[in-house]
């Protein structure tokens, strides 16, 4: 407490109040915001009288200085008072909220929406009462919330959270080698489902087949599981077994299939004449890093072996990357655009043909199924608009959007579809697939002739198989006089 004595000449407000026959000043609180966000509280009393006409007695000196004591001891008491009801306010709200002074938690700071709210009450529950203390790893909850989080986008299959072992994984699969059983994995209607087995891997040997339910991995039911985590489980090292039990929808019969995993190693392309014709059968598996010398190599030969159509088939071709289905659409086009591109603001964007194409005159038939999906129904869109040549089998698997990766910082990835194909003509692919010319259905369980069985065929065998599809395109690239 400061006590000033003020000179003779001060004059004071009619407001001001006596004590002792002399004007006292009110007391003052003084709310000072200092640094580091301290208050500072001055009180400051301001006894006004004149120095050599002080005329109390020293009782009432006494009196007026206990007086100003008492009344700073009142506002002192005051503001503890202040403090411990907040603070129990506070902690009634933790203990509301699930959380105690006692026990740490999280809270929103001021840059996150208002939901993240019950997400951080949330969590706090989880970590002050669930049963099982060992399952309370940091890491794997934040994974799983990050999954849970991508999918309720509702970009089911293609945008998706990895761990830093699923994005080394997915680096090597596009590369175009990987070890497991050779099969595309995607979700439709919320179930995982075989997209596309590839050519010469054990999913494809073991006769598994696109729109197959997988159930179960090893007896485990997986139905629920996120789709990096079933990927995680069918995967495995080479010359390992794996039982996969599936739902064929055909059939509506579930199966049990053994396969040993191998290390997958598959060519993008590979060709083949079909037996009595000059129609090659050019065979695109996937659009891997490698797809566009391995498609240009196989048109060459084709056409040095006197072919005079071409039947391009991404039949259960999961796609792969957009630089190799751009290069490789722009071989059969001479000009105009090979897809569009489309933000979420609506923003469109072009990606022309590349000039230099080798197979923009020669006619062709393009094969589809719905294992084709992504990157191959790029080709089979641009195809399709520019009429260059007809569309044949059954409406693809409909996946169009743009992934882009995003490392995280502890090695892990987001992979976010933030931009959507559309054919050249505007039309949508996300969702919608691509919709054949000419619709032909293989019946259940019919096998695909590929380029490694068309060498070993004769005219008569190939009439006689089951691919109905690729009889078909044959037709349609069949001059009328009947001359192959």
């Amino acid at each position: 407490m400061d006590v000033y004595i003020l000179p003779d000449p001060y004059r004071f407000r009619q407001s001001d109040v006596t004590l002792c026959g002399y004007p006292v000043c009110p007391l003052e609180l003084l709310t000072d915001w200092r640094a580091k966000g301290r208050t500072m509280v001055k009180a400051t009393v301001r006894v006004a009288h004149f120095l050599t006409r002080w005329r109390c007695s020293p009782a009432s000196k006494f009196a007026i200085v206990g007086k100003i004591m008492n009344r700073l001891l009142m506002v002192v008491a005051g503001l503890v008072m202040l403090f411990v009801l907040t603070g129990a306010a506070f902690g009634a709200g933790l203990v509301a909220g699930g959380a105690s002074l006692l026990t740490p938690c999280i809270v929103r700071t001021s840059d996150q929406p208002p939901q993240f709210d019950v997400f951080w009450q949330s969590w706090n529950l989880v970590q002050r009462h669930f049963v099982d203390r060992t399952a309370l790893d940091p890491t794997s909850l934040a994974y799983g919330a990050i999954r849970g989080m991508v999918d309720a986008l509702g970009d089911t299959g293609h945008s998706a959270f990895l761990t830093p072992e699923e994005k080394e994984a997915r680096h090597t699969s596009v590369a175009g080698s990987f070890t497991g059983i050779g099969a595309e994995l995607g979700v439709r209607d919320g179930l995982p489902v075989i997209v596309a087995p590839i050519d010469g891997t054990p999913a494809a040997e073991a006769g598994l087949q696109p729109g197959d339910i997988l159930v179960r991995v090893d007896g485990e039911d997986v139905t629920t599981l996120p789709l990096n985590e079933i990927v995680e489980k069918v995967r495995g090292p080479a010359g390992t077994p794996v039982e996969l039990t599936i739902l064929r929808p055909a059939d509506n019969q579930t199966h049990e299939i053994a396969i040993t995993r191998r290390e997958i190693d598959v060519p993008a392309a590979s060709w083949a004449m079909v037996p009595g014709t000059t129609i090659a059968d050019v065979r695109i598996s996937q659009f891997s890093a490698n797809a566009e010398r391995d498609v240009t190599a196989a048109i060459e030969a084709a056409q040095e072996a006197g072919a005079t159509g071409l039947i391009v088939d991404v039949r259960n071709n999961p796609g792969g990357l957009l630089d190799q289905a751009i290069r490789v659409t722009s071989h059969f086009l001479d000009g105009g655009n090979v897809l569009l591109e489309e933000d979420a603001e609506g923003n469109r964007t072009e990606y022309a043909v590349e000039p230099g194409g080798i197979a923009t005159e020669i006619p062709l038939v393009v094969l589809v199924n719905p294992g084709t999906a992504s990157a191959a129904e790029i080709l089979a869109g641009a195809i399709q608009d520019y009429g260059r040549g007809q569309v044949v089998g059954e409406t693809t698997f409909g996946t169009g959007t743009v992934l882009q990766p995003f490392g995280l910082e502890d090695g892990s990835e987001l992979l976010l579809g933030v931009r959507q194909w559309l054919t050249p003509d505007g039309r949508l692919i996300r969702n919608q697939g691509i919709a054949p010319d000419v619709e032909v259905t293989l019946p259940l369980g019919s096998a695909l002739l590929l380029p490694a069985e068309l060498r070993e065929l004769s005219p008569d065998q190939v009439q006689a198989s089951q691919d109905a599809q690729l009889q078909t395109a044959v037709e349609l690239l069949t001059p009328e006089d009947g001359a192959g």
